[in-house]
């Protein structure tokens, strides 16, 4: 729809409201409805939305230790705009139109904080050396046949799953919860997050979905939606979905692999693809690579962003630990994916189901450009075999903490991301850490409390 037609929708939907949303630092959905009156008002000009949304944790809790907002400012009104181009009609809400909106700040200027804003910047980075990037994010999650009310009275313990057994691509499974299955695949279509791709994983209960590839901007929107979506669509069947990267010590943990290509501008020739190379990738493609490979230890917390996420990224556990890349193989950082011209792209497998994608695919993009820009070559040879067990490269930080002050006191980080941005992001991991020094778990009640 144009603008025009886009107007008219909103005036004519009975409900007389459109929803919003923005993403906070943790890729969270903070929204509000909004009456169609107001939304007209303001379509030619800025909005605004409390700053909160990046002076709080996943919680709702306010940080101590950041600059850009808190008790120190009183929490005001941010200047924000919405962005026409992401209308969409929820189909599960009798198609209310919905719209997507990124901080700015008192200049007109993208804010250095906001996720959506990073991505557009390490956009307008490729752009101007003639890359038009295409992308999409592929998702594992588990079910639970639980409500919210249902899992907080059993404090999240002795969860039932949505389905029993370590079923993967299974028919029976999917046709066992085919309501719940079915509408997942239809209302994202209708919403505009088209999936390629949607099955059964190993693990009571987990399904994966590959969605569609399309240009950065709106693949980070389709998986930013994906995830809120999935559990709408979730809470409709009585169950509920969840996207943390490691649910139990003794299952499978949930990845997000990114999946990237660069094309020319035009977006008519695929810039990975070499036919005449043993391995069809070009030098830029090697380039990118090797880029990813030197700075993945640097910007580690923007593909696993919270405690949880290094639970996943354990040796032998489907999650690679180790810095290397290769053709084809599932236990490596870096996938290749060389087999044809239009397909040929790279897969990030480090990165988890619980990230925010907006950063995750900024992280991806800036340092594959840190590789082409700098002219890295790419000297570590194709893993064969497994990669969990080749160090030859070296390995990933083991925890958040060790992530994020490798992160803080990188200069790479603050030269592909910004230095505002790294700061504030850094920041807030931090905080994260320090939560969880506070908490008594049950494996210290488990480890100690009789022995000890």
């Amino acid at each position: 729809m144009n603008k025009d037609e886009i107007i008219q929708y909103v005036k004519d939907h009975p409900s007389g409201k459109v929803k919003i949303a923005f993403t906070d630092i943790d890729g969270i959905l903070r929204g509000k409805y909004i009456s169609s009156e107001k939304f007209l008002l303001g379509i030619d000009s800025n909005t605004s939305f409390c700053d909160v949304i990046f002076g709080w944790d996943s919680n709702d809790v306010a940080y101590d230790n950041v600059a850009f907002t808190g008790w120190h400012t009183g929490y005001p009104d941010a200047p924000a705009k919405i962005d026409l181009s992401t209308f969409r009609k929820i189909p599960w809400e009798n198609d209310v139109p919905f719209f997507l909106g990124e901080m700015i700040d008192k200049k007109g200027k993208p804010s250095s904080v906001c996720p959506r804003q990073l991505l557009k910047k390490v956009l307008n980075d490729a752009n101007k050396e003639g890359f038009l990037p295409y992308f999409a994010q592929e998702f594992e999650w588990y079910n639970f046949a639980e409500t919210p009310q249902s899992i907080h009275d059993k404090q999240f313990k002795n969860l039932t799953p949505l389905t029993p057994g370590m079923f993967g691509y299974s028919i029976l499974r999917s046709s066992l919860q085919n309501p719940y299955f079915t509408d997942l695949f239809e209302l994202l279509g209708k919403f505009n997050i088209p999936i390629e791709g949607l099955h059964t994983e190993t693990g009571p209960g987990t399904y994966e979905a590959a969605i569609n590839y399309s240009e950065m901007v709106e693949a980070a929107d389709r998986a930013v939606l994906f995830k809120t979506s999935v559990k709408e669509i979730a809470y409709r069947h009585g169950c509920m979905a969840t996207f943390m990267a490691k649910i139990n010590e003794n299952l499978p943990g949930c990845g997000g692999h990114v999946h990237q290509s660069l094309w020319d501008i035009k977006g008519q020739k695929n810039l990975f693809y070499n036919e005449k190379d043993s391995m069809k990738m070009s030098s830029l493609m090697k380039n990118y690579i090797a880029g990813q490979l030197y700075c993945l230890p640097y910007i580690l917390p923007m593909f696993a962003p919270v405690i949880n996420s290094y639970k996943r990224l354990v040796e032998g556990a489907w999650a690679p630990t180790t810095l290397t890349w290769g053709v084809d193989n599932r236990t490596v950082a870096l996938r290749v994916l060389s087999a044809g011209n239009k397909s040929c792209r790279l897969e990030t497998r480090v990165i988890g189901s619980d990230v925010n994608p907006y950063l995750a695919m900024a992280a991806s993009l800036a340092s594959g450009l840190y590789g082409i820009k700098n002219k890295l070559k790419l000297k570590k040879p194709a893993t064969i075999g497994n990669g969990y067990k080749d160090y030859s490269n070296g390995t990933l930080p083991a925890t958040l903490h060790e992530a994020t002050q490798m992160m803080k006191q990188s200069a790479v980080a603050k030269e592909i991301l910004g230095e505002e941005f790294v700061e504030h992001f850094v920041q807030t991991r931090e905080w994260e850490w320090k939560q969880h020094l506070k908490a008594v778990t049950d494996w210290e009640y488990r480890r100690y409390f009789e022995l000890i």
